[in-house]
């Protein structure tokens, strides 16, 4: 039996106060009716004795404080699923919004989702080949892998997930889809990226989430659970491959700030909640493989580091939850080098274990381990040009330089259509290796430089270098 309250206690921003309520589950949801007739939705977020605090979706204008009829539904936020909604673009409280008309719900599932056992997950691995040399090479995401991309505002990183969504793939014979959240962002963004998916013909193995940043920071607080309950039942159910790519999640703990602010919680860092760490784990830790399951979950979270600063507590507990990161690099991106990847700091924990023999080619790992080791002695030779300057360095160090121009020019900068493949990324690489003399190929074995390592390229290189 569901209850109906006339009147409300207080308003307050986006929440409202009833009083003397029984019975009441924290996270329920309500129904809000108007004079006007209107209905609203609302969930319980607070309980105090018989007080309890709703956050309404739609906002609170409106509401009267003698009229207003909140009806309690006895159940927590739920979204209807079904295969219908591949193909399909709902806004960030899971309705359709591509008139379309409804989905017909095989199902209905809570958007808290429901807690991995630990004995019951499955160690990631085999990857996901995304076309970006940069990160299949360097950075390889995982099947079940949670990797966050650390950009800045106004760089490319929208992009980047554009081109990720259109390339990225698996083996043959495997079912693969991407579920695509987007989180406080401006109409031409959201336009550019339905744009993009329908363009590239790729619209019908995605599942969108749209929340505007005209629209209310609580439904922005709900974007990233729908989106992730879509994935569960499509991975879980449906026994598909799934790829979550959120963005931005700065936009979504902002939102969870002021929420947090208009409820008159203590702040910690910033202003943000103490629990903020705990919220986040709560979305990154629903990423994974279950024991039994031929299907995956794998995240890629987005987020704009506030003056590009990885410390700010929300790259930086991102961090901590999650297994690498993917940087980008404003210097390179004010170049015109897309994707603008930053290869030092960006690491993948994980991609030991998912390349190899097996999984991508026998060289992969000594391939990555030496362009990291390279690149590395290229910033060194940068900074000893920039005291010295260039014409006063030894041989070895011009030859480092000859490689990092080249390496950035051909390796990390590919455009927005330049897709490769995992082959093409590491001949590309034993090309670009293969401009150093063999003697300076120290992490791989020889017997990998006897089969790759091109000669050819170095002579090549060093007549027309001097």
């Amino acid at each position: 039996m569901s209850l109906q309250y006339v009147g409300l206690k207080e308003i307050n921003g986006p929440l409202v106060v009833l009083d003397k309520v029984q019975g009441v589950s924290f996270d329920e949801i309500v129904e809000i009716r108007l004079d006007s007739g209107e209905t609203r939705t609302g969930r319980i977020v607070e309980i105090e004795g018989e007080r309890a605090v709703i956050q309404v979706f739609e906002g609170t204008e409106g509401l009267s404080l003698k009229n207003t009829k909140t009806r309690l539904t006895g159940h927590t936020m739920q979204i209807p699923l079904s295969p219908q909604i591949l193909g399909r673009i709902f806004s960030g409280a899971g309705r359709p919004i591509d008139n379309l008309g409804e989905i017909h719900a095989t199902e209905f599932a809570d958007v808290n989702g429901k807690p991995i056992n630990p004995v019951s997950r499955v160690y990631p691995r085999n990857y996901i080949q995304t076309g970006i040399s940069s990160i299949d090479c360097l950075a390889t995401l995982i099947r079940g892998q949670k990797l966050p991309i650390f950009s800045g505002s106004g760089m490319s990183h929208n992009k980047l997930a554009v081109q990720i969504v259109k390339q990225a793939k698996i083996g043959d014979g495997e079912d693969f889809c991407i579920v695509f959240a987007a989180m406080g962002v401006q109409n031409d963004v959201a336009d550019y990226f339905k744009r993009s998916f329908e363009e590239a013909g790729v619209m019908s193995n995605v599942v969108m989430y749209l929340n505007l940043a005209s629209d209310p920071i609580v439904e922005r607080i709900m974007t990233p659970r729908c989106a992730l309950t879509a994935a569960e039942f499509l991975a879980y159910e449906l026994g598909k491959h799934v790829l979550v790519i959120m963005t931005d999640m700065t936009s979504y703990c902002e939102a969870v700030r002021e929420f947090s602010s208009s409820k008159g919680e203590i702040p910690a860092r910033k202003g943000f909640p103490g629990y903020l760490y705990s919220d986040l784990a709560s979305l990154y830790e629903r990423a994974g493989i279950i024991k039994g399951k031929n299907a995956s979950v794998t995240q890629i979270p987005i987020l704009t580091m506030p003056n590009d600063d990885i410390t700010h507590p929300v790259p930086d507990l991102t961090g901590y939850i999650t297994e690498g990161q993917i940087v980008l690099d404003r210097g390179l991106d004010n170049q015109g080098i897309f994707p603008p990847v930053s290869v030092l700091p960006s690491l993948s924990r994980l991609m030991k274990d998912g390349i190899g023999a097996e999984y991508t080619r026998e060289d992969h790992s000594a391939v990555s381990n030496q362009l990291f080791a390279c690149y590395a002695q290229v910033q060194d030779a940068r900074s000893l040009a920039s005291v010295i300057g260039e014409e006063e360095l030894s041989d070895t160090d011009k030859k480092v330089l000859v490689f990092g121009r080249e390496f950035e020019k051909r390796f990390l900068n590919q455009g927005e259509d330049g897709g490769r493949t995992i082959d093409e990324t590491l001949d590309l690489a034993w090309e670009l290796l293969s401009i150093l003399p063999r003697q300076a190929l120290d992490r791989i074995d020889n017997k990998l430089v006897d089969q790759y390592y091109r000669p050819e390229v170095f002579e090549a290189f060093n007549k027309e270098n001097g």
